[in-house]
């Protein structure tokens, strides 16, 4: 068992108050704080209390550290990574690659010379990248498209001439014609959509109706950031999805989505593999984004937790990762499990015991446990555990 360090990363639309205040460093903080990663992936793996990069130390000793059935399955590497993610400000309009996907865009760009820090670099690794968030506080994303018959009418709404088109494309072939369509507009004319299109929702905001307000109410608010931008008319075709805290939504490959405020526990499978579609200043491939999306529209699930080993369990469909949340009193509770752990303390604070030694995590620490390793935990404090999900 390890007490860890972490890295932030200080993305422009990060909080500048989340993270600093769970760290207990000066708040508002003068730069954005936008992830706090905490596991071993190898862009900035936590470092041990031995001075240890996490992902080194797995290296060396993965049976060990991970468990003989944890290296088998997914080699010597944490296959998940755990963050604490703030936005203030709208993330990239995004989706991940299956593992299949992710094996060959990878080995191709490989194979073409492309280094991996290019920033036009697609597939930075070979893994899937699907993943939780569960909220620390409300919020608000774009997650999956919305059923096809609304988001007919959600653009028919606006009544507008520029988005006929669009419209026509998505009666006659669905989103897998009304995307493309979107996305092989000339600048010139995404320009005079999106400007028509942030006029005519911010009328309805204005006017008050009710129907679609918060996705029109963003649409514009979006179109402010980036004028021109292709993804301000896919999101009127995306479900808004608002989370309260305790509640969280799972994302699969192939999954479009954006992050719109609020903050959260976020674990993935380790993987950096990001395919932008509009939102962003960063490298778009929109080919390889058509590539991996998942057209099929319908609501997404917001994820309740259930009672389980230790707490309250996010159940997901994957064996990457496991996420529970942990409530400890004063007393002494187990927090045992096959795998290996990470734990981030964001409440109280948290004594961990082995019977050898024992780890004091405040708010806003974090720690590995080993696997196997018998582990009590006492409080009072609230504890964000994450694990593989092998049995």
């Amino acid at each position: 068992m390890w007490q860890l360090t972490n890295a932030v990363r200080h993305y422009p639309w990060g909080s500048h108050t989340v993270i600093p205040e769970l760290l207990g460093e000066p708040s508002p903080s003068e730069q954005p704080y936008a992830e706090l990663w905490i596991g071993a992936h190898p862009d900035q793996p936590s470092v041990l209390s031995d001075g240890t990069a996490l992902d080194k130390a797995i290296m060396a000793e993965p049976a060990r550290l991970l468990s003989p059935r944890v290296e088998e399955h997914f080699g010597a590497r944490l296959p998940f990574l755990m963050k604490v993610l703030a936005a203030d400000k709208p993330l990239s309009l995004q989706a991940h690659p299956t593992t299949e996907q992710a094996q060959v865009g990878f080995a191709a760009e490989e194979a073409a010379g492309v280094p991996r820090d290019d920033a036009t670099r697609t597939f930075k690794d070979p893994f899937h990248k699907p993943e939780i968030l569960c909220a620390l506080t409300p919020v608000e994303a774009l997650c999956g498209f919305r059923p096809v018959e609304e988001s007919l009418h959600c653009l028919a709404k606006l009544q507008l001439p520029e988005l006929k088109p669009t419209i026509a494309a998505l009666a006659r072939g669905g989103l897998r014609a009304a995307i493309p369509q979107l996305i092989a507009l000339s600048a010139r004319r995404r320009v005079s959509l999106v400007t028509a299109v942030a006029t005519a929702a911010q009328h309805f905001v204005d006017a008050a109706d009710p129907e679609f307000i918060n996705t029109y109410r963003w649409a514009s608010r979006l179109a402010e950031s980036y004028p021109g931008d292709p993804g301000v008319v896919i999101s009127l075709m995306c479900n808004h999805i608002k989370l309260a805290p305790g509640e969280a939504v799972f994302l699969p490959a192939g999954n479009l989505h954006a992050y719109l405020c609020g903050a959260g526990i976020e674990v993935m499978a380790s993987s950096d593999n990001v395919l932008r579609g509009g939102l962003t200043s960063k490298h778009v491939d929109l080919a390889a984004l058509i590539e991996v999306l998942d057209f099929t529209d319908g609501r997404v699930p917001v994820i309740h937790p259930v009672l389980g080993p230790g707490g309250l369990r996010y159940p997901v469909p994957i064996e990457d990762f496991d996420l529970t949340r942990v409530q400890l009193d004063a007393g002494s509770g187990s927090l045992h499990t096959a795998g290996p752990q990470v734990l981030i303390c964001t409440e109280g604070t948290a004594v961990l015991d082995t019977g050898e030694e024992t780890v004091t995590l405040a708010k806003g620490e974090s720690a590995f446990i080993a696997a196997g390793e018998p582990v009590s935990a006492s409080g009072p404090a609230v504890l964000y555990r994450a694990t593989t999900g092998l049995a």
